[in-house]
Order: structure tokens, then C-alpha cells, then sequence
């Protein structure tokens, strides 16, 4: 078949939905979707290429639901705002706000279609705020645009991501301070002893459980009566983040403390364990008025851990304690320093006869 093209070459039928223009050599696809003909140049010379073009683009088409071929950014937006649900509400409030800090900031309007937003313009958005930011705080802001776009390909709104290459930066190693085990103990009776705090008794109850069981404030929140399993020594705790659970022995130094917890009346069928959900501002008092660092609710994790494994407990039990499903590999990397320093303090035991 040959079509009379109105000025010097025809298009010559080369195969299925490919033609060439014979003055020029340019091949062209031609092909119907959803009963409308499309015909456009492939901008190549090379027949094999076209080939695989054409291929590649018709194959996008069966990703892509027509009715969402004019989806705005601001479409996709909205949906990506109420996906946020599932997450835990950290999570939820940061990608929020990035959300719409986005939408304060991205230049070519949020009417846009989203077949018509390239890589480089969402690059450009990313480097106009990386002067401003720290590699992990970057990583976020990449993260968030990369989950936007993939939730466009999931509602099959576009055939792929045009954020996909979009990667992260290496993070600095943060400064992890750790108490002690004194230093922990410390901070429980400072917490305790205030006299004119309503919560002081119930902020203590929860940083004493945090590091003497390694779990975190999430974990802690999330803690019912009925998942404190006396009979068969076990506590099931639940991550909201990652939507899993896991249980934890209930440990020697953690079942008087329970015992007592039970005794007050705090262990009940269907009531949270704990009357507050975060020790943040109490524990930094407390460090304050102790003259330690600023610990963390999270440097009460990394006390159990550091003294787990100072007492020989290997990572991937520690892990298992986590909740972590990698066998130990996050705990061997992040405190193989100790293992080693232990290792050391031991060796030192070995002297020689004459000594």
C-alpha cells in the first residue's frame, strides 16, 4: 500500500503500524488507539531502531487507562495526599508537608497533565532545594517525588515514571550518642522523682519499659493489656510504620517491672499499657537537669542493643528482638564497632603466665 504524500515522497508500508517516507528515509508509526489513528515520526533513519521504537511505544499504550490519559498533577496530588492514610502519622505529617511545600514551589503549574512533566523539569525542582538542604533531608524530597510518580504508573495513568533515575545522596554517619546502663537508670529515678509533674510517674513507667525491652515509642503506643502474655512469657508488640508484628521474650530485668505495672493496674484487657505516648520532653529535662547529653527516645533503643550485645547476645537474636526480618545484617552494621571493642576489652583478660 502507498499513500500519495503532497509534496515529493510517498509512504511505503514496511511492516505492521510502520511506514517510511521514501524522499526522506524518516520512518513513521501508524497505528489506531481506541479507534482514533495516530501516525507520527519515529525521528530515525534506521530501520531497526524504528522497529524497536515502535515496539516500546505501542507497548506503553497497554500500561495506560485512556480515561486517565488527561490526569493533572493536581489529580495526582490529591490521591497521593490520601494514600498518606496508611502510614504512620510521622511519616504521614513529614511527606505532608513536603507535599506542600511542593506545591508552593513547582514553577509550571499543577494543571499540567502529567504526560506533558519531563525528568528534567522535576530535576531542576530538586536542585533548586538541594543548596538549602542536609543528603538525608535531599533523600526525602527525592523519595517523595519517586512515590508520587509511582503511584501515577500503579493507577496506570502513565506507561513509567519519568522520576525513576532519580537517586538518592550517601548520608553522613550520624553521631549516635548512647547512655549507659547507669546513665539509663539515672534518668528513670530523675524522671520519677518530680513531685509537681502529673505525668512523671506514668513518663518514668514508659522509658524504664523502652530500655529495658528495646522497643520503641510506636511500639509502646500500640501496647494493650491483652498483648502482655504472662503465661507464656511474651509480649506482641506492633510497628505501624512497616504494618508488622513481632513478639519479645519477656526478659529477667523486664518481669518485676511488669509485675509491678500489673499490680497498678495498668495491664487490662482492651486499655493501652501506657498514659502518655511520648517521653521526648521529659527525658530531655531530665538529661538537662543530670548534665548528660540530650538522649533520645531512641537512644534508650540503642542502650538495650549496646548492652545486648556487650553481654554477648548475637545480631540476629538482637534483630529478631527488633522486629527485623534481614537475619541481623542492619544490627551487624550499625554496631559491628562494638562488637569489636568488646572483643578487644576481652583479649586483654588473656595475659601472659608472668604476668
Amino acid at each position: 500500500m502507498k499513500t500519495t504524500h503532497s509534496r515529493t515522497g510517498v509512504f511505503s508500508r514496511i511492516g505492521e503500524n510502520l511506514y517510511r517516507y521514501t524522499s526522506s528515509g524518516v520512518y513513521y508509526a501508524r497505528y489506531r488507539n481506541k479507534g482514533k489513528l495516530i501516525h507520527h515520526s519515529l525521528n530515525t533513519t534506521d530501520r531497526e531502531f524504528a522497529k524497536r521504537r515502535l515496539k516500546d511505544e505501542i507497548s506503553k499504550l497497554k500500561k495506560v487507562d485512556p480515561s486517565l490519559g488527561k490526569m493533572t498533577f493536581e489529580e495526582l496530588l490529591k490521591q497521593y495526599d490520601d494514600s498518606l492514610s496508611r502510614y504512620a502519622s510521622k511519616t504521614a505529617a513529614t511527606r505532608r508537608s513536603i507535599l506542600k511545600i511542593f506545591k508552593e514551589t513547582w514553577k509550571h503549574g499543577l494543571d499540567l497533565q502529567l504526560k506533558s512533566i519531563s525528568a528534567g523539569q522535576i530535576e531542576i525542582w530538586l536542585g533548586e532545594r538541594r543548596a538549602n538542604f542536609k543528603n538525608a533531608t535531599y533523600n526525602e524530597y527525592a523519595r517523595f517525588i519517586r512515590h508520587v510518580f509511582e503511584l501515577a504508573v500503579k493507577l496506570r495513568a502513565l506507561p513509567s515514571s519519568p522520576a525513576e533515575d532519580i537517586k538518592g545522596l550517601k548520608v553522613e554517619t550520624p553521631i549516635r550518642i548512647t547512655p549507659t546502663w547507669e546513665q539509663f537508670q539515672k534518668i528513670v529515678a530523675e524522671i520519677r522523682s518530680q513531685k509537681f509533674s502529673d505525668t512523671a510517674k506514668d513518663t518514668a513507667d514508659l522509658v524504664e519499659f523502652m530500655g529495658l525491652s528495646g522497643a520503641g515509642t510506636a511500639e509502646c503506643a500500640n501496647l494493650k493489656g491483652e498483648h502482655i502474655h504472662f503465661a507464656s512469657n511474651r509480649i506482641t508488640l506492633y510497628r505501624q510504620k512497616t504494618d508488622t508484628g513481632f513478639s519479645i521474650p519477656i526478659f529477667p530485668q523486664l518481669l518485676p517491672f511488669l509485675k509491678r505495672l500489673e499490680e497498678k493496674g495498668n495491664i487490662k484487657q482492651g486499655q493501652n499499657v501506657f498514659r502518655v505516648e511520648s517521653p521526648k520532653k521529659a527525658l530531655a529535662a531530665a538529661c538537662a537537669r543530670l548534665g548528660f547529653p540530650g538522649f533520645s527516645p531512641r537512644s534508650l533503643r540503642r542502650c538495650f542493643i549496646t548492652r545486648a550485645i556487650e553481654l554477648g547476645i548475637d545480631f540476629k537474636t538482637i534483630a529478631s528482638w527488633q522486629g527485623h526480618r534481614d537475619g541481623g545484617v542492619l544490627i551487624a552494621k550499625t554496631y559491628s564497632h562494638l562488637r569489636n571493642e568488646h572483643s578487644d576489652a576481652m583479649a586483654q583478660r588473656l595475659k601472659t603466665g608472668g604476668d
